[in-house]
């Protein structure tokens, strides 16, 4: 599993991820638990839909 989410990519997705499971541990709504997502995307530096698509923000290595 090749990485596909740069930096500020993974920066966001932690900072919004952990948002919204805070949100849903404060008795926010169901669909908050989505947060899991961009959180465990953050941390693990791959997004499965980023190849269908065609987007890579991670930089190249040259």
């Amino acid at each position: 599993m090749k990485q596909n989410v740069g930096g500020i990519d993974r920066v966001l997705r932690i900072v919004v991820g952990l948002a919204l499971i805070a949100w849903a541990l404060m008795g926010g709504p169901v669909w908050a638990w989505i947060g899991i997502v961009p959180l465990g995307t953050g941390l693990v530096g791959f997004c499965a839909l980023y190849p269908l698509l065609g987007i890579n923000t991670c930089p190249s290595k040259k």
